[in-house]
């Protein structure tokens, strides 16, 4: 008979992989959310409190929504649709936690992010270097045909190199092998091309080297990454970098445009160049202008179901392109659009919560291994959710490792 513990190992193998590759949120929200019901129908041991208290501030945010559907004009289409984005990391999250509750195996839970890692690494590069044409595709190209991103390689690669200092060995053994795994997920998280991918890869890193925790130390280091970035924006604002060039220089120019991108928001949108070079602020901007016109909006949030009005159809979302959006790349802005002013200072709650674990004391290293790693993660969030919706991002494998990771911080 096979252990339940490589049954559930499965599972959770399978249910990332499905999440990285299937192209459809529907079938995989509701994958998940079926496998949860099986779970908690066959489960006879209760979810632990702990897990819960962590839970509530996204809990709270869910049912504020839930609340506000009671008066609700909207379409059920777009209020189902903002129903299952909301809950996804609540059932993410649960779903983990019920997968790995029973099982007492830490070190299997690492060799399978690692091997999940390894694989979408190898089919990324595969992809890259046997499928596509490297010398000749554009970066959008490769990103377009092969992946956008994909932060669970980030987590593989971190994971291995701190594997002996907490856990006392190498998940990889050899150390030949050790060394060429780690340069292997490397280039793949680099022929990403993606600036979200390549921020997350040092903020989780310095996060690792515990640097998240606040001492004089994180100060001089901050000090000194802050020096570096001025430095690098230093030299891109001192040379030209043609937009529509290809290879490294298109990709040095979407690093250029990164902040402005993020935070400008008066933009002229009969400019195509100027739109789509600041197109996050954009959204935001438009969400703002919104709540703008009827301010207690910002109280008690539009509610599930509502839209953002772009004032033109872009081209986004299909071949018709759109006009009404129900989801923007700030998760910031999309919470406090959605459920007001208190569901972004739940969502904050929520990541700080998850912060303070650098400040757990423990005296077993396999621990501080996961007070990291969780750390990690919610640093990961408070950045990711400027760019890319944070925790409410519709295909997001981090979340299902931070189920993971709770639950064997509860054990």
């Amino acid at each position: 008979m096979i252990p339940k513990k490589y049954i559930s190992i499965t599972l959770f193998i399978v249910i990332l992989l499905c999440e990285i590759y299937l192209p459809s949120y529907k079938v995989n929200f509701a994958l998940q959310f079926l496998l949860l019901i099986a779970l908690l129908l066959t489960s006879n041991a209760p979810i632990s409190k702990k897990i819960t208290q962590t839970l509530y501030p996204l809990i709270l945010i869910f049912v504020i929504g839930l609340l506000g559907i009671i008066n609700s004009k909207y379409e059920w289409s777009f209020i189902i649709k903002d129903i299952t984005y909301f809950l996804k990391p609540i059932n993410a999250i649960l779903l983990s936690y019920l997968l790995f509750k029973s099982v007492k195996d830490f070190v299997l839970f690492l060799k399978a992010i690692l091997f999940l890692g390894c694989l979408t690494a190898f089919i990324h590069l595969f992809g890259v270097f046997v499928l596509g044409d490297f010398a000749k595709n554009s970066i959008n190209e490769i990103r377009g045909d092969f992946g956008l991103d994909n932060f669970i390689e980030i987590f593989a690669f971190y994971i291995l190199l701190f594997s002996r200092k907490f856990l006392g060995f190498r998940l990889i053994a050899n150390k030949k092998w050790f060394y060429v795994i780690l340069i292997f997920l490397l280039a793949s998280i680099y022929l990403y091309f993606s600036r979200t991918m390549l921020v997350a890869f040092f903020l989780i890193g310095f996060s690792m080297l515990g640097y998240a925790k606040i001492t004089s130390r994180t100060f001089k280091f901050i000090g000194i990454a802050l020096l570096v970035v001025g430095l690098l924006y230093a030299y891109l604002f001192s040379v030209k970098i043609n937009r529509n060039s290809k290879g490294i220089e298109a990709f040095l120019y979407k690093i250029k445009i990164a902040p402005e991108e993020i935070f400008q928001t008066k933009i002229n949108r009969e400019n195509h160049k100027e739109l789509w070079d600041h197109w996050r602020g954009y959204e935001a901007n438009r969400a703002f202008d919104l709540m703008n016109e009827n301010p207690k909006n910002y109280i008690f949030g539009t509610g599930f179901g509502s839209l953002i009005n772009l004032k033109f159809k872009a081209p986004v979302g299909g071949k018709d392109g759109m006009k009404y959006i129900s989801r923007i790349h700030n998760g910031y802005v999309f919470v406090l659009y959605k459920i007001g002013i208190l569901g972004l200072i739940l969502y904050i709650i929520f990541l700080i919560n998850l912060y303070l674990k650098t400040y757990t004391k423990r005296n077993l290293p396999q621990m501080v291994f996961v007070d990291r790693i969780i750390v990690s993660i919610a640093v990961f969030y408070f950045f990711s959710s400027l760019i890319i919706t944070g925790i409410y991002i519709p295909i997001d494998a981090v979340v299902f490792l931070l189920g993971g990771f709770l639950t064997i911080d509860n054990q």
